[in-house]
């Protein structure tokens, strides 16, 4: 039998997803979304990271630290429906739960490293950072396994991904209630609607998608957002608060405040 290993992380990422659900599901899908890496004072660090501002990317080995057990076999988004055995999967549910992902090194601060298209949850910990090697990384020609083998751009380019994304529209009132969230309480709730629902409309673990009479219902965080799928196109019709009328009437704090004030202005729907 082999021995156990024991890592202890250098450092914690800090980013703008706070569950598993607003995450991206791998940095090309994080887009412009930025963090820090945080590394651990007293360490010598400072010593370890000479040198390292002259990469544009970083490979960061963390730990998926919410996890709890893992799974022989996984539904990933672009399975088509069929479950794949986890070690042919980036999924987070792994015999040993650690991650991988490249992100673009914006700026380095003593022991912490601004980065880009991060797919890290907040509090993410950090167990090595190592320099992308453009030469060395690389693939682009490489066999994709069982997902449909990735088109090339004209000319030779580099592969893209071989399910086209959905395209995502909100109709005027749902726009309306968007942006009226995002400027009375500063929460991106379209650009979380659209991240998810361009992977596809259908119910996947996490997702939090359901049916809702004749459309469908995304959770999001405590909002409610009611949607139409035809082809590859998705309508956003509204969205609703998800608190019960009770809970807006009897309860206390500054969320509730938000859904209260929203309810005034656009009803329950």
């Amino acid at each position: 039998m082999l021995k156990p290993v024991t890592f202890t992380p250098i450092g914690v990422v800090r980013t703008p997803f706070s569950d598993k659900v607003s995450a991206p599901r791998q940095p090309h899908a994080a887009g412009s979304a930025e963090g820090t890496i945080e590394l651990v004072p007293g360490l010598g660090l400072e010593h370890a990271l000479s040198d390292i501002e002259g990469w544009d990317y970083l490979w960061v080995v963390f730990w998926f630290h919410l996890n709890e057990g893992w799974r022989p076999k996984v539904l990933p988004p672009r399975s088509s429906g069929k479950r794949r055995g986890v070690l042919s999967t980036r999924s987070p549910h792994r015999p040993n739960p650690i991650g991988l992902s490249a992100v673009r090194l914006l700026a380095v601060d003593g022991l912490t490293l601004r980065v880009g298209g991060v797919d890290m949850i907040d509090g993410t910990p950090v167990l090595d950072l190592k320099p992308y090697v453009p030469y060395a990384d690389a693939h682009p020609h490489a066999r994709t396994g069982w997902l449909t083998p990735l088109a090339e751009e004209p000319g030779g380019g580099a592969p893209v991904d071989p399910e086209p994304g959905f395209e995502v529209a909100w109709c005027a009132r749902a726009a309306e209630q968007a942006a009226w969230i995002e400027e009375a309480h500063g929460f991106a709730l379209r650009e979380r609607v659209d991240r998810v629902l361009a992977l596809g409309p259908q119910p996947h673990p996490y997702r939090r998608i359901r049916a809702d009479g004749d459309a469908m219902r995304l959770a999001v965080t405590s909002w409610r957002v009611r949607f139409r799928a035809e082809g590859r196109r998705i309508e956003v019709l509204s969205v609703a608060t998800g608190y019960r009328e009770k809970e807006l009437v009897g309860g206390e704090g500054p969320e509730l405040d938000a859904h209260r004030r929203f309810v005034e202005r656009f009803g329950r729907g």
